[in-house]
């Protein structure tokens, strides 16, 4: 089995105690036999190359698959010039810890609509990637493949066409795909087997074969509300939102896919990722 799942940050049980530390991680990750993990720069890139390196070394040497958040306030889609520019200087940098790191993949976010079209919003975003890995490739880079993350929330800019749309740009551009920001944004329209497949033979037909196997996935129930989205991330244990993770997992190996999964539940983000692992495995084992 190619899927590697693991968590988002760090999770409560390992915060709790008060001894480890963040280079300790990647071995505590792989003492759950999990296999991958994100390194959260949500509020900043805020630790040095030479860091990085280390780090990343550590998940090398735990069999660890590494990618990065890069900072929530990137904005493709700002109406502010200023704000895109910076926007592209947080990739880059967010790209050079990535590969000190040995981290393959960047997740952003797009940005919002604010006032407005979405179709502008968009024109903006596309030109603000468009010169963001021209800058990539220019500080020999390109290898860094950036991930355009599906949104929760409904005014921002980020539903699934929008990231196909971005997705297009080049080939180290592979969409992010959020089910529990897509759940959201649906008001819980997410459910069954086929609610899957329409969206990966989508991604299919958008994007190609290659991209739509080897996608990136964040994986957590969150509550939300209609008509804004997304509220807050759940654990496993909601039997309200969802989505159900089962009906993805079926179609992921029904279409042999072999994505990099990535759990964000609130707090049990290892056990939550465990539950997924396992029903790979047993369903594997069942065919």
């Amino acid at each position: 089995m190619n899927i590697k799942i693991g968590p988002a940050g760090t999770t409560m049980a390992f915060n709790l105690n008060k001894e480890n530390k963040m280079i300790n991680y990647p071995k505590y990750i792989a003492s759950f036999s999990l296999n991958a993990f994100e390194y959260q720069c949500g509020n900043g890139v805020r630790i040095s190359e030479q860091s990085a390196k280390i780090f990343g070394q550590e998940c090398k040497n735990n069999k660890i698959t590494v990618s990065i958040h890069a900072p929530y306030y990137i904005s493709l889609s700002s109406v502010e010039s200023q704000k895109r520019d910076n926007s592209i200087k947080y990739i880059l940098q967010t790209s050079k810890v990535a590969s000190a790191m040995g981290a393959k993949r960047i997740v952003i976010h797009s940005g919002s609509c604010a006032k407005m079209s979405r179709l502008d919003a968009l024109n903006f975003a596309v030109d603000t990637l468009n010169r963001s890995l021209k800058v990539l490739k220019d500080n020999n880079l390109e290898d860094i493949i950036i991930c355009p993350e599906v949104m929760g929330k409904t005014n921002q800019l980020g539903c699934v066409e929008e990231v196909v749309k971005l997705s297009k740009l080049g080939d180290n551009v592979i969409p992010c795909i959020d089910f529990g920001h897509l759940n959201a944004r649906l008001f819980g329209k997410l459910k069954s087997k086929e609610d899957y497949n329409k969206l990966f033979s989508f991604i299919e037909n958008e994007l190609g074969n290659y991209k739509m196997k080897n996608i990136h996935i964040h994986f957590s129930k969150i509550e939300y509300s209609v008509p804004g989205g997304e509220k807050r991330h759940l654990t496993f244990e909601d039997t309200i939102y969802g989505p159900e993770f089962e009906p993805l997992a079926e179609i992921l190996i029904q279409k042999s896919c072999t994505p990099i999964i990535i759990c964000e539940s609130a707090g049990t983000q290892i056990e939550d990722a465990l539950t997924m692992m396992y029903f790979f495995l047993r369903e594997c084992t069942n065919r």
